[in-house]
């Protein structure tokens, strides 16, 4: 039978994934306190992590709320389902990548000039950042006028 902890975690936690089927908490004891290790499918780590871990680290905050009611020190786990050999896609990047066709070999008997880039953008982000600095400058000179 599950504990009233295991329970809380897999309310919080089925309430948050696409596949509420697939989550299991696990219980252990050893003398750090209790140690729950949470079991996802592998789509909905991301989802029960969070942006930069916040969605984890509120589970935690709750457990450890919980903790202080049941007089017991509550560690999460995320364990990662991911297998090793198993290729996960690649996130697409904003520039497409042109296929290589060519091997080594054929590769270092050419070459091929490398175009510098260009100065045109670095001119403009200068422009930019001057004409921001004039306009700061004279808002504060503005400023130090005022008779306060």
């Amino acid at each position: 039978m599950a504990t009233i902890d295991q329970q809380f975690v897999e309310y919080i936690v089925k309430t948050l994934v696409n596949n509420p089927d697939k989550v299991s908490v696990e219980r252990k004891i050893d003398e750090k306190g209790v140690l729950l290790s949470l079991t996802v499918d592998p789509e909905d780590v991301g989802r029960v992590i969070g942006r930069r871990g916040a969605t984890a680290q509120s589970i935690r905050v709750l457990l450890r709320a919980l903790g202080t009611k049941q007089d017991a020190r509550y560690n999460l786990k995320i364990v990662n389902t991911d297998e090793e050999g198993e290729e996960r896609p690649a996130k697409a990047s904003k520039k497409e990548a042109k296929p290589v066709e060519e091997t080594a070999e054929e590769a270092v008997g050419e070459t091929e000039e490398i175009e510098e880039p260009e100065e045109e953008e670095e001119e403009e982000e200068e422009e930019t950042t001057s004409e921001l600095a004039e306009k700061t400058r004279a808002e504060l000179a503005d400023l130090d006028d005022l008779d306060i």
